[in-house]
């Protein structure tokens, strides 16, 4: 009995000390990245003449509520018409809408899947056009373009780089949701592209507001398959290749942001399930590309899918510390893990995200905004159990802004 009960205790005190490692690895690499993001500086390209032809890519899948509006923005660029082409993929939308695009002068593809997913359509696309791009941006079909956009992205291009994210910013703030998806939103931005960008390496991709040398991209997108989170796989494909991805911080896409709970669950439950999907894929190959071919961006895009989820992370940080705190100073019950270390895991994930948090989000709808975190979480724990076969169809987000 006395030799089971070390055995227990010796367990126990293993777990403490890993469940702590895991946390603390966690909040560290949120935080130097969060740090290194206030050392990046925005990119000055040469002004040149050259024009690239560049292919304006909208997936649109039942987005009849928006995708005419955006259209019609993406049509008023301040680049020549006669070097920029929209093309519209539309699946599974009104004819009513359909009759409406067809009256612009963009490029309308239309599919049809039994199981549709953004990597069908976009490959079914370029494998229709007979026509060829220099390069390529792919929108979402809530996406607003800033009138300067193509002509920052073809200054950027015309320095050679083949890959390149845009800065995606929120559209909406007109719900609590939409403003802790705006926040989280820049949070990444900092985080996982200013952050990694000033430190050498790729910035992330986010699935839209992004652009590529078109041969590449569809060479690329021939491989992938992916039914949710295709911009992670591409993102190991590029990393694969050694292909820098670069972030342009100065050119703005406006992306509306979920608005209620069911809509933020659902895209939570799909980015968790791709998160999972893509750790079991290329754990192996990280530490292979890492010792093998040195390359770093490989394996850090590998040690991304290790790492809870921003929410979960900040929820059971802030639970666990809470629990061993209470244990210590209230029970006064002894631990084999210190509550000193928890609360110093907390402090460092508190100053990450206060080093990447805008400034223009500082406002009195945050503070209301802020009493929806334990909601969010709630719902993002459970989601955990909900995961079974959520990366085997395609969670459609739906969209169209709201007036208050």
């Amino acid at each position: 009995m006395e030799a089971i009960n070390k055995i227990s205790i010796h367990a126990l005190q293993v777990f403490e000390w890993a469940l702590l490692s895991y946390f603390f690895l966690s909040c560290l690499y949120i935080f130097t990245f969060a740090l290194a993001g206030h050392f990046y500086k925005k990119r000055r390209y040469k002004k040149r003449t050259k024009l690239n032809k560049i292919g304006v890519f909208i997936p649109a899948y039942k987005e009849d509520n928006v995708i005419v509006e955006v259209v019609k923005v993406a049509l008023k660029q301040k680049y020549p018409s006669s070097f920029y082409e929209v093309i519209v993929i539309a699946d599974s939308m009104l004819s009513s809408t359909i009759n409406e695009l067809d009256k612009l002068p963009i490029r309308l593809v239309e599919v049809s899947f039994e199981k549709s997913t953004k990597s069908k359509a976009l490959n079914a696309a370029m494998n229709h056009l007979t026509k060829s791009y220099d390069y390529c941006l792919i929108l979402d079909a809530d996406n607003i373009m800033e009138p300067q956009l193509l002509t920052k992205f073809n200054d950027a291009f015309n320095e050679g780089y083949q890959a390149i994210q845009g800065h995606r910013r929120a559209r909406n703030l007109n719900t609590s949701f939409a403003i802790l998806d705006a926040a989280s939103e820049e949070i990444n931005n900092h985080i996982y592209r200013k952050g990694h960008s000033a430190l050498g390496l790729s910035s992330g991709l986010i699935g839209s507001g992004m652009a590529f040398k078109y041969d590449l991209f569809k060479e690329v997108m021939s491989t992938i398959q992916a039914v949710g989170g295709f911009d992670k796989e591409l993102e190991f494909e590029l990393a694969k290749r050694k292909i820098h991805i670069e972030y342009l911080q100065e050119a703005v896409v406006l992306d509306e942001k979920i608005q209620q709970g069911a809509d933020f669950s659902n895209q939570r439950k799909r980015w968790i399930a791709t998160q999972l999907v893509y750790l079991k894929k290329y754990y192996k190959q990280g530490l292979q590309e890492l010792f093998t071919n040195n390359n770093i961006t490989f394996f850090d895009k590998v040690v991304q899918m290790v790492l809870p989820p921003r929410v979960l992370l900040l929820g059971f940080t802030f639970l666990i510390t809470v629990i061993y705190g209470v244990k210590e100073w209230i029970f006064d019950l002894q631990s084999h893990v210190s509550s000193d270390f928890w609360l110093l895991n907390f402090g460092i994930l508190f100053f990450a995200f206060a080093l990447s948090f805008p400034k223009s989000l500082y406002t009195f709808s945050l503070l209301k905004s802020v009493i929806m975190l334990p909601s969010a979480f709630l719902r993002m724990t459970l989601l955990l159990f909900k995961l079974k076969g959520a990366n085997r169809k395609f969670i459609h987000t739906t969209h169209g802004v709201k007036k208050n």
